[in-house]
C-alpha cells in the first residue's frame, strides 16, 4: 500500500504518509488513491482542489464551512514547511474543542485529512510555502465561518507568537461566541 495512516488523537483526523520511491533521478509518489483512502475511512468525492502560496509567519485560519456546505479536506505542503492544525467543533464529540497538529513539508510529503466539523488552519514555518488541498464540497461564501486563531478555550500551541494575519482572520469570533450563535456542528 502506498500510504500509512495515523489517527492524531481526534476521531477521523488522519496523518497520511505516502510511500516515496527515491533513486538517483529524484523521487515518485502517489498523492491520492481513492480506494486506499477509502480503506482508511476517507470516503466521499473530492470536487475542488485549492492552492495557496504564503510567506514566513503567515497564518491562514481557522476556517470552516457550515452545513449544508461543510467540507472535508486533504491538505499537503508542496513547497516549504507548515504547522497544520485541525480543531474539533462538533458539539456532541468527546473531543470537542481539542486540536490536532502536524508538520507538513515538501520533504516529508505528509498530508492531513480534516473531516467535516473541524476548523482548519496552518502557519508557514519556511521562507515560502505552497499548500494544496482537496475539498469534498465547493467553496460557499454564505457557509463560511472561522474561529479566532488564539482562542484560549482551544489553546493551540503555535510555534511563533506573532503571526501575519488578514483582517478577516484577526476578527473571527471565539468558541464561546460560536456556541452562543449556534454556529457549530
Amino acid at each position: 500500500m502506498p500510504f500509512e495512516f495515523e489517527e492524531l488523537g481526534l476521531p477521523g483526523v488522519l496523518l497520511i504518509r505516502p510511500k516515496i520511491f527515491r533513486d538517483d533521478r529524484g523521487y515518485f509518489l502517489e498523492t491520492y488513491k481513492k480506494e486506499d483512502l477509502a480503506r482508511a475511512g476517507i470516503e466521499g468525492e473530492f470536487v475542488q482542489d485549492n492552492c495557496s502560496r504564503s510567506a514566513y509567519g503567515v497564518l491562514r485560519g481557522m476556517h470552516f464551512q457550515r452545513e449544508p456546505r461543510a467540507q472535508a479536506k486533504i491538505v499537503q505542503c508542496t513547497r516549504g514547511v507548515i504547522y497544520d492544525v485541525a480543531v474539533d467543533l462538533r458539539r456532541d464529540s468527546t473531543t470537542f474543542k481539542r486540536y490536532a497538529s502536524a508538520i507538513l513539508s515538501e520533504n516529508n510529503r505528509y498530508q492531513l485529512y480534516v473531516p467535516r466539523g473541524f476548523a482548519h488552519g496552518f502557519l508557514v514555518l519556511s521562507d515560502i510555502a505552497e499548500v494544496m488541498y482537496k475539498v469534498d464540497n465547493p467553496y460557499s461564501p454564505e457557509s463560511e465561518g472561522g474561529l479566532i486563531w488564539d482562542d484560549p478555550e482551544v489553546n493551540i500551541k503555535w510555534p511563533i507568537d506573532h503571526p501575519v494575519l488578514t483582517e478577516r482572520d484577526k476578527s473571527w469570533p471565539g468558541l464561546k461566541t460560536l456556541i452562543i450563535e449556534g454556529s457549530l456542528f
